[in-house]
């Protein structure tokens, strides 16, 4: 059996599809369903059973799962906007120690979803060392913080933190406004035929703000390189390798609609000081893992979103 916590959410449910895709029906999907709209992510599943995060931790403490054979723990609190750091750090970092220690015990392989928030303003660079580490956030201290924890641990069973950088695809509806800029700009020129995009920040000017886009379709194969290469361990960089601009993201959506226009609005506040304008993955080590696969540019990454997207209107 594989676990995959965070199941119904966007890289969950990605995840749970890609192993159905290549066979696994023995899947054991774990979730909160308090947002019960997220069903439809799983809806089209196969899946062995369903359990609440706060079950799956009961049944780690008492015992009485099935043989596991492996965990991706994607389920956590993605809200970067979220200042509850007490919730935070119980949802994303205390819940994710004991699935570690499970797996430790157990001799599981473990893959975990990392953030690239670790990295902050960038101005340590995206390198995985230390120096590199300075999240904006509670959200990404949470996610640090974890990481080292593992960092200082010796490990009886493979684990590895995925850095996300900014990932977009199928599935992410249900994400509101942490939804990617692809999901937002495509329903912005539905509705009203523009991209609304942020002025210039950070030296920056408008809407070259620049981030590393990664498909999901490549933060899954990278998951499932590591669940075929289970003598790897580590925090790894999951990025494209390569910055556009939130400018780029806007004309890729524009030409696959073949219409529309782009409006820059102000800067919010609340954001100021608290923004990302430039995040690019250091894929040195990913690829001294061995992982030699190419990632989607915007362009090509953005059309196939946009025909996923609407196919599954039909």
């Amino acid at each position: 059996m594989i676990v995959v916590t965070g199941a119904a959410g966007f890289i969950g449910s990605n995840l749970v599809h890609a192993l159905n895709t290549r066979g696994e029906r023995d899947v054991l999907a774990v979730d909160d369903l308090t947002d019960g709209t997220k069903f439809v992510n799983l809806a089209d599943a196969d899946i062995a059973d369903y359990l609440d995060k706060d079950e799956l931790l009961e049944r780690l403490d008492r015992g009485g799962l099935p043989k596991i054979d492996a965990v991706f723990h994607q389920g956590a609190c993605s809200t970067t906007t979220e200042w509850n750091g007490r919730f935070m750090l119980d949802v994303n970092y205390r819940y994710s120690k004991a699935v570690l220690h499970f797996c430790q015990a157990h001799r599981i392989p473990l893959i975990y979803a990392s953030s690239a928030a670790v990295y902050g303003d960038g101005r340590g660079g995206f390198a995985e060392r230390p120096q590199a580490e300075r999240p904006l956030n509670v959200y990404g201290y949470s996610k640090c913080l974890f990481d080292r924890y593992l960092s200082r641990h010796k490990l009886d069973a493979p684990a590895v933190g995925l850095r996300y950088f900014n990932v977009y695809g199928p599935r992410e509806q249900h994400k509101g406004g942490m939804a990617s800029t692809a999901f937002h700009f495509n329903q912005q020129i539905e509705r009203d035929g523009e991209c609304r995009l942020f002025e210039g920040s950070d030296g920056y000017s408008a809407g070259e703000q620049r981030r590393d886009f990664v498909h999901i379709d490549d933060a899954v194969a990278v998951n499932l390189w590591f669940l075929d290469h289970p003598h790897r361990s580590g925090v790894f960089n999951c990025g494209s390798g390569h910055a556009q601009s939130f400018n780029d993201v806007a004309r890729a959506v524009i030409a696959w609609h073949g219409r529309g226009a782009i409006r820059y609005i102000p800067f919010p506040e609340h954001l100021q000081g608290r923004y990302q304008s430039f995040t690019e993955a250091d894929l040195t080590r990913l690829r001294q893992a061995g992982y030699e696969r190419p990632f989607l540019s915007v362009e090509d990454g953005v059309k196939r979103y946009l025909d996923w997207l609407h196919d599954a209107r039909r």
